[in-house]
């Protein structure tokens, strides 16, 4: 059952099943990603995380590499709600945005909310950025193979990872063992 903007824009708390994307090319983006989940865990329960991929940038080439998360998380925070503690979070971590897709310290990234569906200018959920990017798609196919949402259709996190025209991961994951 799909929940709808009502419940989350009238502050209804649920309890979510949530996906998050963690990414970073600055500093020990391992480290970093312990202390954000650290930080996370203080207002949701971190389920699972993924494994480390490394991968070349995305939209700004003259840059680092990446290394590229998921963590699965369940929260009683509404959406908009858990945006904005995601995003405390980036800025207690030191995260500055100094030009769009660049070099940074810690990017947090609400993918998936339940099966919310929703286009606003704050958030758009899912991400839609989720089945074009292949350093989003496998870390998500790491916490959930089969991992569905009904804006997809029949399309899956595999079937997209297959369909993809450009891939920046390279070598193979590093395992990611946190111990909140």
């Amino acid at each position: 059952m799909s929940r709808s903007w009502d419940c989350v824009k009238f502050g209804l708390r649920l309890n979510a099943d949530a996906y998050l994307g963690l990414g970073a090319n600055l500093g020990s983006p391992r480290e970093t990603f312990d202390r954000a989940l650290v930080l996370i865990s203080e207002f949701a329960e971190i389920r699972s995380v993924s494994r480390l991929y490394r991968s070349e940038p995305y939209g700004f080439p003259d840059q680092p590499p990446f290394v590229n998360a998921a963590a699965r998380i369940s929260t009683d925070l509404p959406a908009f709600e858990l945006l904005n503690q995601l995003q405390s979070v980036e800025r207690t971590l030191g995260k500055k945005v100094i030009r769009e897709n660049g070099p940074r310290i810690v990017d947090l990234d609400l993918l998936l909310y339940d099966e919310l569906e929703l286009s606003k200018k704050e958030l758009t959920l899912p991400h839609p950025g989720i089945l074009e990017r292949d350093f989003v798609l496998l870390p998500l196919i790491d916490l959930n193979h089969g991992l569905s949402h009904p804006q997809w259709g029949a399309k899956t996190l595999k079937s997209a990872l297959d369909g993809l025209q450009k891939r920046f991961v390279g070598g193979s994951p590093d395992d990611w063992d946190f111990c909140g």
